[in-house]
């Protein structure tokens, strides 16, 4: 069977290797298979991506339409003639002939009707949307009919999955009970619901075949959905960006909360209070108490409006946020209620990869699509985001607040919540205990024997004698229960009135009412003998207070929830530091396929893309074998640059100006002489390259230790005459003010240079500036890596997962999986960096690699293809330096 397309829809006339890639996308799409795609930054990656996709869509859209229409073809002729033929024949079986009649025609009519539903559910989906579309009245007839009763059957059923997530104490909970909602329902469904809603409800439920994009961070995927709105498909693609409540909330009172946690607690919080007043309206008593705050964009009616501008036209989340707070509705639940009818949904790598939080978002993979972008570190996103770490100050936190919340309910818990409720608290002991500490004492005032050590999950519960407890058990209890929701409704509710943090206070009224002023006199006191305290300070501290303010117990579920994964798949790190409170366990997962398999086996097809994804045999054997996928249904496609060849210049330096061999090993780079050796070399290529350079430090403790040497010798003061100097800031929010006065100095200098040739930038591998951010043009005309970022070989948590990878993997070409995996490291790291100089096609641009060991033949087999092949290797600097000379110098008469 041959798959495949002639010819793509392009904005303009693509690249070849851009028509390669749709391609190869097209038939791995149409065979279901798990591909593997490279293509170098600043190749139209996306748009190729995106026109080649969603062409196999529409095509297997339209294949379904007709295989659907001859099917029922089939079915009302085959009815129509066996109704002919019953007539005349009779069986000699056993059974009468009306029975046999009877139970095959049932299964034709079952199908055939079922045929015809679809049918139908499709033609007023499609029709729903070109309403949408054109229909410019009808929105607005739409804003204005707002039913209230209407309204209030449509949040129930939104909140189908919310009302169990109710959180405060049993007070609030009381209120709101379970049946209620459903015998509310079975009112208003027979009250008000036409048959036009039922309809809409069916088109709400029912998910259609679509493509699941995810990528890193919310500026990829806003980039991405650009790119969609400047394809020729941005008419007629319905389009679902997913994000946070911190990403997509409008209601600005629960916005300036700013934690996650918080928000995440304040809306439900606000769920809630929306089912209690919908009950107050049904006639149930109210309690007596202050009235409880609902969230006013939250409405049924604006949120179905909302729904439909967002399947009618593709938004990014600034767009959606502009359109929640214009039509008052919520962006984070319109979008949700929006995915079952999207054909594109658009999400951030942690909503698809984390199982829990995909069911929350109601993305089903099942027989879909999904394409992970930025993929060449999928391996480490998967380890990093089911892995979990509690501190003492954490573990002591929940502890308190459990028991408190146990004593005051005590009379009103059922026995069975307890039992849970006790085994919570002595699994809390347990860990503090393993931490070399004693619940209900301050964890701040107990020390500890300092010293790290690595255990299986098996020894770790054996250490901390939790090992009779069923964890899956309490797993369960605790997504059923909600505990952890309703711990921290009873914290907010009851802060400042005895529940406090560590000691138990005892509960008689009295106390209760001076437990704020006791509070309030006790701070004043401590602050009198104190030093003022820098600004930063109390930001710093106001900020952890504000972490700590929630309940804990949210972190300590992910951790229980992290020692259910099996003995063999991740190691449990305690870390005892001084304190009790700055002490850790923390949980490792080490073999990410285990939870990437459930994505791969429900998939219809798993595109993985990345800019630079070598070395794929490795990637394939770590999160593809191990996750049982067979090599059959493996398909790779990695294409080169859209550059001409000589427009880059890939440089490997054995030895500097001065005749010192460049080896930057972590017993050689702190010499005096490597660090001035370094400084010449740069000082040199300054000379010759205009514009921009940017300059990788392997780590940011190197970097600080040759700054400092450099200005003590005054090499630093060289540099500075002929650019501008520019330093990595620290902190993220910092990036975009130095990058911009980066390109302003550049450009300042191309116009008028007074002596300056442009500016250079000291960067660190793997920080803010090597990942996602581009030096194209004269941003980035040289990128000069000193030494080898080779990750902390000292630290345990590699150590432990390079001796997983050597027990569980094959070796190959007489190196251990481990070892591999730190060279892989290194040179990712490498790659990432160096690629982002090259931007565009009329792109040019020089990479250095400072130290003798790149020139070894398995390193150079790590650099992306198009680098490699044009990479030269020179054991004197000489003649690297006339080269470099030459290549800038060809450019500069190419431009007069």
């Amino acid at each position: 069977m041959e798959t495949g397309r002639a010819q793509f829809p392009f904005p303009y006339q693509p690249y070849n290797i851009q028509e390669q890639f749709m391609q190869a996308l097209y038939s791995a799409l149409d065979q279901g298979k798990v591909g593997i795609f490279e293509s170098p930054t600043g190749t139209g990656k996306s748009l190729s991506l995106i026109c080649g996709a969603l062409s196999w869509l529409t095509d297997y859209e339209e294949k379904r339409r007709q295989e659907a229409a001859s099917l029922l073809q089939e079915g009302e002729a085959s009815l129509s003639t066996a109704a002919a033929q019953s007539t005349s024949t009779s069986s000699s079986s056993a059974e009468p002939d009306w029975i046999t009649d009877f139970v095959q025609k049932k299964a034709e009519r079952d199908l055939v009707s079922k045929l015809k539903e679809e049918e139908l559910k499709r033609k007023k989906r499609e029709e729903r949307l070109e309403l949408i579309r054109n229909n410019v009245q009808l929105k607005y007839a739409m804003k204005r009919k707002s039913c209230e009763d209407d309204e209030a059957f449509k949040l129930l059923q939104l909140s189908k999955e919310e009302k169990t997530e109710t959180q405060g104490d049993e007070e609030d909970a009381d209120l709101v009970v379970a049946e209620y909602e459903s015998d509310d329902e079975s009112k208003t469904r027979s009250r008000f619901c036409a048959a036009e809603d039922d309809t809409d409800d069916e088109l709400v439920e029912e998910h259609v075949a679509k493509i699941y994009y995810c990528s890193r961070t919310h500026s990829q995927l806003a980039q991405f959905v650009h790119e969609v709105q400047k394809s020729p498909f941005s008419k007629d693609i319905s389009l679902v960006t997913l994000g946070s409540r911190q990403n997509l909330c409008v209601n600005d009172e629960v916005r300036h909360l700013g934690s996650i946690q918080r928000i995440n607690d304040r809306c439900m919080e606000m769920q809630k209070n929306k089912h209690e007043k919908q009950h107050q309206e049904e006639g149930v008593k109210r309690k007596r108490g202050p009235a409880k705050s609902v969230c006013p964009y939250n409405k049924a009616s604006a949120l179905q409006q909302m729904r439909d501008d967002v399947l009618g036209t593709v938004h990014d989340i600034e767009q959606l946020l502009k359109l929640g707070r214009e039509t008052h509705s919520c962006p984070y639940y319109s979008t949700r209620l929006a995915v079952p009818a999207a054909q594109l949904v658009v999400l951030p790598y942690q909503m698809l990869l984390h199982e829990a939080t995909r069911r929350a978002a109601g993305v089903q993979l099942k027989g879909q699509v999904v394409i992970i972008d930025e993929a060449h570190n999928l391996s480490d996103t998967l380890s990093c985001i089911h892995s979990a770490e509690l501190t003492g100050a954490q573990l002591c936190r929940a502890h308190s607040q459990l028991t408190q919340y146990s004593d005051r309910y005590k009379s009103r818990l059922k026995a069975k919540n307890l039992m849970y409720i006790k085994q919570i608290l002595f699994v809390i002991e347990g860990l503090v205990r393993v931490l070399g500490g004693k619940v209900g004492q301050n964890p701040q005032s107990q020390t500890t024997q300092t010293g790290t050590e690595m255990l299986t999950i098996n020894n770790f519960l054996f250490k901390a004698q939790i090992d009779n407890i069923n964890l899956f058990k309490l797993q369960r209890y605790f997504e059923k229960s909600m505990i952890s929701r309703k711990l921290v409704g009873f914290v907010e509710k009851y802060a400042g009135t005895g529940v406090n943090l560590h000691t138990q206070s005892s509960s008689n009224k009295e106390n209760r009412r001076t437990e704020g002023l006791n509070r309030y006199l006790q701070t004043l006191q401590s602050n009198q003998g104190s030093a003022p305290v820098s600004s930063a300070d109390q930001q710093g501290s106001a900020e952890e207070e504000k972490v700590l303010s929630a309940s804990p117990m949210m972190q300590v579920e992910g951790f229980f929830m992290a020692l259910t994964n099996s003995n063999t798949d991740g190691r449990v790190v305690v870390h005892r530091q001084v304190t009790l409170s700055e002490s850790s366990v923390k949980f490792l997962l080490l073999n990410p396929a285990v939870h990437f398999a459930q994505v791969l086996k429900e998939c219809r097809a798993v595109i993985i893309a990345g800019g630079t994804m070598q070395p794929v045999s490795d990637f394939k054997q770590e999160l593809l074998f191990s996750a049982g996928v067979g090599e059959e249904r493996i398909t790779e496609f990695s294409c080169g640059h859209v550059i001409p060849p000589e427009n880059i210049l890939p440089l490997v330096l054995c030895s500097g100006p001065s005749g010192q061999e460049l080896d930057f090993t972590f017993q050689n780079r702190d010499s005096p002489r490597m660090m001035d050796e370094t400084g010449r070399i740069l000082s040199n290529i300054c000379n010759v390259v205009p514009g921009g350079v940017v300059c990788f430090f392997p780590s940011y403790e190197y970097s600080r230790r040759i700054i400092s040497h450099w200005e003590a010798s005054g090499a630093l003061a060289r540099l500075a005459n002929k650019k501008k100097i520019f330093q990595e800031p620290k902190k993220a929010n910092q990036v975009e003010q130095v990058l911009s006065e980066f390109s302003r100095c550049i450009q300042r200098c191309a116009v008028d240079s007074g002596g300056l040739t442009g500016a250079l930038l000291f960067s660190v591998v793997g920080g803010k500036m090597s990942e996602g951010i581009n030096f194209s043009d004269d941003l980035g005309r040289c990128v000069v890596m000193v030494g080898m970022p080779y990750p902390n070989i000292k630290s345990p948590e590699l150590q432990e997962k390079m001796a997983y990878l050597d027990k569980h993997l094959p070796h190959s070409g007489g190196r251990s999986p481990g070892q591999a995996l730190i060279e892989n490291l290194c040179m990712k790291a490498v790659n990432q960096s160096i690629g982002r100089a090259i931007r565009h096609r009329g792109d040019y641009s020089s990479m250095v690699l400072c130290d003798r060991r790149y020139a070894r033949p398995a390193t150079l087999s790590k650099l992306p293809t198009w680098i490699k092949d044009r990479t030269s290797t020179h054991t004197t600097f000489g003649p690297a330096f006339a080269a470099l000379r030459k290549f800038f110098l060809e450019k500069k008469q190419k431009q007069m």
